[in-house]
């Protein structure tokens, strides 16, 4: 009997050694989502302040109408009305992750009003990550509206 603890508290072990790594990769992806979401947050609640730790300097923020903005005049639209989100849910996404760099796509439900008019809009989305500092930011972003 003795023995076959042993056995079972060395198997075990190993099984923790083998699989350890990849408990860390689903924490990892699992924190680039929840980096995604709460931009998307931010960006409802005209959080500038948020947004400005949540995206990298080097922005490039290419959106569905063909409008490219960096940093600073995204956030500079976001939080002056320029552009309202009510709701950004994404609805499908995927994750590929490399070491630092995390892209993600999918499908993104967004409703708000642009100078003054309201859209409802489903977009293809790509978005960049990468890790700086222990965080992710957001480096690139592109979306294109679903037909």
């Amino acid at each position: 009997m003795m023995k076959q603890v042993d056995f079972l508290y060395r198997f075990m072990a190993i099984l923790m050694v083998l699989f350890a790594p990849f408990g860390a990769v689903l924490a990892q992806e699992r924190a680039v989502f929840e980096a995604e979401s709460a931009r998307f947050r931010a960006q409802v609640e005209k959080d500038g302040l948020a947004l400005q730790t949540m995206l990298d300097d080097d922005l490039y923020y290419l959106h569905s109408n063909g409008l490219v903005e960096s940093k600073q005049d995204f956030i500079t639209s976001v939080t002056g009305g320029k552009i309202v989100y009510s709701e950004m849910m994404a609805t499908e996404h995927r994750l590929r992750r490399y070491g630092k760099t995390a892209i993600l796509y999918g499908l993104l439900i967004v409703r708000g009003m642009y100078e003054g008019e309201p859209f409802d809009i489903r977009l293809y989305y790509t978005s960049v990550y990468r890790k700086k500092r222990g965080k992710w930011l957001l480096m690139n972003w592109q979306s294109t509206k679903k037909p």
